[in-house]
């Protein structure tokens, strides 16, 4: 059974994936990132710290050498938090929206992903420091799926990335949204994870359907909520890019372009194209 986090947890986070992500703890939506402003972790759960651990990160020059474990009895299930230099100690008490520390940029991370916590959920009597096997996460709030037709102009750029002003989000602040799946009529549901870098993504809200589509290309088959991508490579202005990154947010809805050999620069107008075994026709 899915633990389900109330609109109110998500209202503390400007964003939020359960597919975007290559480690083992987020198979088909089972843990989920949350992104806050600033530096500090509000608590995403109330409960007691049962306990806090540090474990050793995949090195990478750009990221911490440590990242935190903390766990938390909810008194249904226990909560398991990543990413944040636990302020909290064993035997105390949190309620959702108390500090926990601060956000960690560890190891684990992909250089062009930004601060976050991670949470998921085990059973009381399972093995909570284990990092796979944690129950299915589900989110009490609407999300807008958004159209795209593949352009964009990017208006933010990194080593790592470039954000796209499209699609546009249709009410900033207001309610999450994100990209839509291109396959179907009314009420699409939104497409979440990492294309196609990561094995996998995720459909979320919304109908869901037996195919994923993206920029007027079917890119994957779905299983449920979950979506093996098709083997395709995602091209911006004809030059390959390592993927898109697909999450829900409160803020805004343009494309995240990542990869180390993304050559954009702000203003450049952008077309997105995807070549490989997918269905040209979404359906």
């Amino acid at each position: 059974m899915a633990v389900t986090l109330p609109r109110d947890v998500l209202a503390q986070y400007y964003r939020f994936s359960l597919y975007n992500s290559p480690f083992d703890a987020h198979d088909e939506g089972c843990a989920i990132d949350l992104y806050p402003e600033g530096a500090c972790a509000p608590s995403p759960v109330a409960g007691e710290v049962l306990d806090t651990k540090t474990v050793r990160a995949p090195p990478k020059a750009y990221a911490a050498e440590h990242d935190h474990l903390v766990l938390v009895d909810t008194g249904e299930h226990v909560a398991r938090i990543l990413h944040v230099d636990p302020r909290v100690e064993p035997g105390e008490s949190v309620a959702v929206g108390d500090d926990l520390g601060d956000l960690v940029r560890a190891g684990f991370f992909a250089p062009w992903v930004p601060n976050h916590v991670h949470l998921g959920f085990r059973d009381p009597d399972a093995n909570s420091y284990r990092a796979s096997g944690s129950l299915p996460v589900d989110v009490a709030a609407d999300v807008e799926a958004v159209p795209w037709d593949g352009r964009g102009t990017v208006v933010a750029a990194g080593e790592t990335w470039a954000r796209l002003d499209a699609p546009e989000h249709p009410a900033p602040g207001e309610r999450f949204a994100g990209v839509a799946n291109g396959v179907g009529g009314g009420n699409p549901s939104v497409l979440d994870g990492g294309f196609p870098h990561y094995d996998g993504g995720g459909l979320l809200g919304g109908r869901g359907g037996e195919h994923a589509a993206l920029a007027g290309k079917r890119v994957g088959t779905a299983d449920g909520r979950t979506v093996a991508w098709d083997d395709v490579t995602v091209l911006a202005n004809g030059e390959a890019v390592t993927g898109i990154a697909l999450f829900c947010d409160r803020e805004r809805a343009g494309v995240k372009l990542v990869g180390r050999e993304i050559d954009l620069d702000v203003g450049d107008a952008v077309r997105v194209t995807i070549e490989g075994v997918g269905g040209a026709d979404p359906g």
